[in-house]
């Protein structure tokens, strides 16, 4: 066979493989994407609605501020100790169980924040919480890499953590209207039906889970025998690129690997930002002079709407330039302006809006873009612990900002301070990203 001849039938292969691979892709995407996204926002709003009971709760406990945000935040150090241990799990037992398991129990013990009445069970609720929820958010990301090679992650994480502006759009004005409608309707108050109300789609989603996810590519009856075949031949060669840049295969080489924790750090940054954000939203529009419960839930909206424009365009844009540093360190210093600019302004709710939405767009997009980085050195096993350990040591973050936050309004009666603390950290971030050797993670 002449030369020319085997050219033109290794082109026409190429181009058969290249239609097989955009149809299984389409597949991929509408078979798990949408569905991911719906439990993440469940996820999120069961994890974040404890700001907005607060309007209510906190008043009828008599809880200070120094008490919600140590309770907001003590979620995260039951989901640290459990999160390494759940994602291994996962990767044994298969997504399917797994994430069912997790949505199911956190359903159930968010129904059970009707019974907080002491800040000690208030606390040990947060804390059963972020243990039951643990591994979800990193099973989900490690997930995503059975199906995604690298190039293409970015901007299917930025759509999965759009579930985060999506709970705050929506689920800001649902908790003020559940919180006004039935308040005391029943012999309980607004934010005891606003916890069970909001916890049962966690319960309701986590059994059709079951049904829904398939563990990876060999276990989806959808795909045919092409599609299964390109698509496994593009994270095999993502994993053989990984693992010739990164770490080992093993959770021993994970902790001893420099990078992991380098990306600890920069997610630590990130993070704090993140969760002030979400758990003190509600808080911050009601301080710049808002009244009703409705009202401050409708306003909060407004910031997640411009976070999932400018997440979900950035992601686009670093997966089709394949650069992921600066589209980390813009959006980071997008957030640092914005949070000084709303200490600024606390009592001007036209300006406290705007830079509350530059600050949400700027932190909000910094999570997801900042899953390139790990993920382009982490293959296999180290993946599926490496993913847990940056997500539970940054995640910290969850326990440290709430607190901070709480802690220094109630020592200067003002939210001035914390907020050009966020500055700071997210500033920090962005330099610790900028540090980041460009060949390590643009892929």
């Amino acid at each position: 066979m002449h030369t020319s001849t085997k050219a033109a039938l290794a082109g026409a292969g190429q181009d058969i493989d290249r239609d097989i691979e955009k149809r299984a892709y389409s597949k991929v995407f509408w078979r798990i994407m949408p569905f991911l996204m719906l439990c993440y926002v469940i996820a999120y709003l069961d994890r974040v609605n404890v700001g907005f009971a607060k309007l209510q709760m906190a008043q009828d406990l008599a809880f200070s501020e120094t008490v919600f945000g140590l309770g907001a935040g003590l979620f995260f150090i039951g989901y640290f100790l459990f999160e390494v241990p759940s994602n291994l799990l996962m990767h044994k037992l298969g997504a399917r169980v797994w994430i069912a398991r997790i949505m199911i129990t956190w359903g159930i013990i968010s129904a059970l924040f009707v019974f907080v009445k002491t800040p000690t069970t208030f606390y040990i609720m947060r804390f059963l919480l972020g243990l039951a929820e643990a591994g979800f958010y990193p099973g989900v990301i490690l997930y995503l890499t059975y199906w995604y090679p690298a190039n293409r992650r970015a901007k299917m994480i930025a759509l999965f953590m759009s579930g985060i502006p999506v709970a705050g759009m929506l689920g800001n004005p649902l908790s003020g209207w559940i919180m006004d409608a039935f308040h005391d309707y029943g012999g309980m108050r607004g934010w005891q039906w606003m916890f069970l109300i909001e916890a049962l789609p966690a319960l309701l989603i986590g059994i059709v889970t079951v049904f829904v996810l398939k563990n990876g590519i060999d276990q989806a009856p959808w795909l045919d025998a092409n599609e299964k075949r390109v698509l496994k031949r593009n994270i095999e060669e993502d994993a053989r690129q990984a693992g010739a840049s990164g770490t080992g295969h093993s959770l021993g080489a994970v902790f001893k690997d420099s990078r992991v924790w380098w990306m600890c750090m920069i997610y630590f940054c990130f993070v704090t930002g993140q969760y002030a954000l979400t758990f003190w939203m509600p808080t911050l529009v009601k301080t710049s002079g808002v009244t009703g419960n409705l009202n401050i839930g409708l306003l909060s909206a407004i910031p997640f709407i411009c976070a999932i424009v400018v997440m979900n365009f950035l992601g686009h844009s670093a997966d089709a330039r394949r650069e992921r540093r600066w589209h980390l360190i813009v959006p980071a210093l997008m957030g640092a302006v914005g949070f000084a600019i709303a200490a600024s302004f606390t009592h001007n709710t036209v300006v406290a809006i705007a830079a509350l939405s530059l600050a949400a767009a700027g932190v909000l997009t910094c999570a997801p873009l900042f899953w390139s980085l790990p993920t382009a050195f982490l293959s296999g096993l180290a993946a599926a612990s490496g993913i847990a350990v940056v997500n539970s040591v940054g995640n910290l973050a969850g326990f440290v900002a709430p607190y901070m936050v709480g802690y220094l309004t109630d020592l200067t009666h003002s939210t001035q301070s914390s907020m050009y603390v966020l500055s700071g950290m997210l500033v920090l971030g962005a330099g610790l990203v900028w540090l980041t050797p460009a060949k390590l993670v643009n892929r």
